[in-house]
């Protein structure tokens, strides 16, 4: 699988998502801004990971000292605002090193920690995600944006399930959806399935409705970045329209997410502060200006109500909201 990040001799090194599948660069960060600015700017995202990476951040300027410390993990929590993972890490790590004199190597040693526990995270989901579906059937699934290695750090959390069917002659194919207006589908899941040789279909978002009317999709499984205390969940824009179209045509619908998705001072998805992004990510595409100078509406995420979710798939457990 593919790695999105690691750590070597005091860099932290960020594979820039930005420019796949056309090119692989590390961008080496030596300082906890050049981590946030990646962050803020989609070099490293999915929720998982850029929490990792946040902790990481933290790590670079543990040798600074207390004060530049602190202001490093106040400009990493601001980086994104939707994704809990990325606070629920840095709060975790400001924890652990509260009081201790071995700042960094505290923090460095948390910091694996937290990634090593998402390796197994992705692990365990993936192992009760796949017993959700049949042995002998062969089954095709629809996914949005991408929740695999590159967006967790480890074998993914819906891509993860994936990954599993697949391992267990369970999965037909993987239907793609390209996730506008950035393409995390058509870029980065197409990526990652086509480098491990797994059964895979691209479609454009507006497709997914007529192929589940056409039986072609058995069940949708997408990530979360933010799953509020009553179980709504926040995920990259055009999951509700997925969950209204696989409600109307009777298909299950999970979300796959470790515990640190969980937000539990979050009561409703009402209360999910959503990421409005830059209207050029609409309005240009590879620097090249596709839209006349207009207003643009561009949220990073949108939130599916709990009622319209089959199951929420954990490291722990699976959730059935409202059964």
């Amino acid at each position: 699988m593919i790695k999105p990040f690691y750590y070597k001799d005091g860099t932290f090194f960020i594979l820039d998502q930005r420019l796949l599948p056309g090119e692989e660069l590390w961008i080496a960060c030596k300082k906890a801004d050049q981590v946030a600015d990646a962050i803020k700017t989609l070099a490293v995202r999915g929720a998982p990971a850029i929490g990792i990476a946040a902790a990481y951040g933290l790590a670079l300027a543990a040798p600074l000292g207390r004060k530049p410390f602190e202001e490093a993990a106040d400009l990493l929590i601001n980086a994104r605002p939707t994704a809990v993972n990325l606070e629920w890490s840095i709060r975790r790590v400001l924890a652990v090193a509260n009081g201790r004199n071995d700042l960094f190597a505290t923090v460095l040693a948390e910091a694996q920690k937290i990634w090593d526990e998402e390796i197994q995270a992705n692990e365990s989901m993936a192992m009760l995600g796949a017993d959700l579906f049949k042995t002998g059937t062969k089954y095709c699934v629809l996914t949005h944006c991408n929740a695999g290695s590159l967006a967790t750090g480890g074998m993914g959390t819906a891509v993860g399930v994936i990954r599993k069917l697949h391992e267990q002659g369970k999965l037909d194919r993987v239907y793609m959806d390209e996730t506008r207006p950035l393409l995390q589908g058509a870029r980065i899941t197409s990526y990652e399935m086509v480098s491990e040789n797994i059964p895979a279909t691209l479609i454009t978002d507006n497709m997914a409705g007529w192929l589940m009317k056409l039986s072609r999709i058995d069940a949708v499984i997408v990530g979360a970045d933010r799953i509020a205390k009553n179980l709504d969940a926040a995920n990259k824009i055009g999951t509700y329209s997925l969950a209204v179209l696989a409600h109307a045509h009777k298909i299950p619908f999970y979300i796959v997410a470790p515990r640190s998705t969980f937000d539990p001072n979050t009561q409703s998805g009402e209360e999910i502060v959503i990421e409005q992004r830059d209207k050029k990510e609409v309005t240009c595409f590879h620097g090249m200006t596709c839209a006349p100078d207009v207003d643009v509406f561009n949220p990073s995420f949108d939130v599916t109500p709990h009622h319209l979710i089959t199951a929420i798939i954990t490291e722990e457990k699976v959730y059935t909201p409202g059964r």
